[in-house]
């Protein structure tokens, strides 16, 4: 197994920050240098410990100021029907997170949509079409105190 070391987790840290950061701008911060980081960087990727790099959007400023996350129970729970759930989730936009959850329900999904209005087509003509849901439960997101993607290495 891939061990990553004090080095991987300072360029890790740093580039979960911004990841447009360059590497001889880590290099000078890391006091490294460039081709140390470029490798590094080049097997955290090989590894898969980097998956990708994104640009991270205001939902606000891009029309879609409601957040939501529904509670989706299935009436089974074979192979197949949580794959086809899962599956036919996957190719929905406005799905940003689907989870399979232990509990009281089965998935939990974490959706943008512009407004009220847009979320209920979706429930409507998308969510609430796919087979074997017994029960979806929607939580509307009122304010948002703390969001980030980085995870503390």
């Amino acid at each position: 197994m891939f061990e990553i070391d004090e080095l991987d987790k300072q360029i890790l840290r740093l580039l979960q920050v911004d990841a447009s950061v360059t590497h001889r701008q880590i290099a000078q911060t890391l006091r490294r240098s460039i081709t140390t980081i470029h490798d590094r960087i080049s097997r955290l990727k090989q590894e898969g410990i980097i998956l990708r790099s994104v640009a991270v959007l205001d939902r606000k400023k891009i029309g879609k100021g409601l957040l939501t996350f529904s509670h989706v129970l299935l009436n089974q729970h074979t192979i197949e029907v949580l794959e086809q759930f899962e599956k036919a989730v996957k190719k929905f936009p406005e799905v940003l997170e689907c989870f399979q959850m232990t509990g009281s329900f089965d998935f939990l999904l974490r959706i943008s949509t512009r407004d009220m209005e847009e979320y209920h087509e979706f429930y409507r003509y998308k969510l609430a079409k796919l087979p074997n849901i017994t029960t979806v439960n929607s939580y509307f997101a009122l304010s948002e105190t703390k969001s980030i993607t980085a995870y503390p290495i």
